[in-house]
């Protein structure tokens, strides 16, 4: 796992909990991820407001990676995946700002989000919807110890692929 100190120090990249003034930045990231309609299941015409409050309002924390000055680069959510007796295993959703990928953000987001998740203590983490065809992701997330639980055919409207697979994908962060 990550040293959460290091990265806190890391000379290129800080992850802190978002505050209310860090949504500007916020929807810059997440505004064309959305709009691309590609990777999530936002409709590409979701408007500000309806982000804002399910990025901003809904999940239990949220998160920004930022540069040495402060720009914001990625950001991601973290909530119980169900309520009661399945909110011991936590979601999460990422995005990272086009101008940042390939930097690493993605990787530090996601296990910073691990370390998270267990001082919250949640014991597992679950990725309900990942689209197939995000080739990116589903690499990283493998490579994070995410396994792939189940395909759910068909699933996803992709804006160019037409009917597209989206994955299940599971980690256990601590033993049962």
């Amino acid at each position: 796992m990550l040293d959460l100190d290091a990265l806190a120090n890391h000379p290129m990249l800080h992850i802190r909990a978002a505050t209310d003034a860090d949504w500007p930045a916020i929807w810059s990231v997440l505004e064309p991820t959305f709009r691309r309609a590609d990777t999530y299941t936002y409709p590409p015409d979701v408007t500000e407001e309806q982000a804002r409050h399910s990025w901003m309002k809904v999940p239990t924390a949220i998160f920004v990676a930022c540069n040495d000055q402060g720009a914001v680069l990625g950001t991601y959510v973290l909530r119980p995946n169900q309520p009661g007796q399945g909110s011991h295993v936590s979601n999460c959703g990422y995005v990272v700002s086009d101008a940042a990928r390939g930097m690493g953000v993605a990787s530090a987001l996601c296990e910073h989000s691990q370390q998270e998740a267990l001082r919250m203590g949640f014991r597992a983490m679950q990725f309900n919807f990942v689209v197939s065809t995000n080739e990116g992701a589903v690499r990283l997330w493998r490579k994070m110890g995410f396994e792939i639980v189940g395909t759910l055919p068909g699933a996803f409207r992709h804006p160019r692929h037409g009917f597209v697979d989206a994955y299940v994908m599971f980690k256990q962060l601590q033993q049962p």
